[in-house]
């Protein structure tokens, strides 16, 4: 199955590493390094031109219309979509409840 994360983008669900919310997870300093070390190594994509509200971590052969996966790498996309947005509609259970 695939996730569709906003615009044209979509990826597999398989690739999908972890969904996470931006207003929650960046007041983390190691989450804040995380990014900005992805950013640098151009593995931080924008699904939208939109405030970012959800960051979406993949591995592998991820994007099916690419801006930047490569196979092998991982590639995290900022979405306009709220991770409950996109929790809701994947298929694979991610541990949440």
């Amino acid at each position: 199955m695939y996730l569709h994360l906003g615009q044209d983008i979509v990826v597999p669900e398989a690739s999908v590493i972890g969904i996470f919310d931006l207003d929650n997870t960046t007041g983390s300093q190691i989450t804040r390094e995380f990014l900005n070390e992805a950013e640098k190594n151009g593995r931080v994509t924008a699904v939208s031109e939109e405030l970012p509200k959800s960051f979406v971590v993949c591995g592998g052969t991820v994007a099916l219309k690419p801006p930047g996966g490569r196979d092998g790498i991982q590639q995290i996309y900022l979405s306009q979509l709220s991770s409950q947005t996109l929790l809701k509609r994947t298929t694979t259970e991610f541990g949440v409840e």
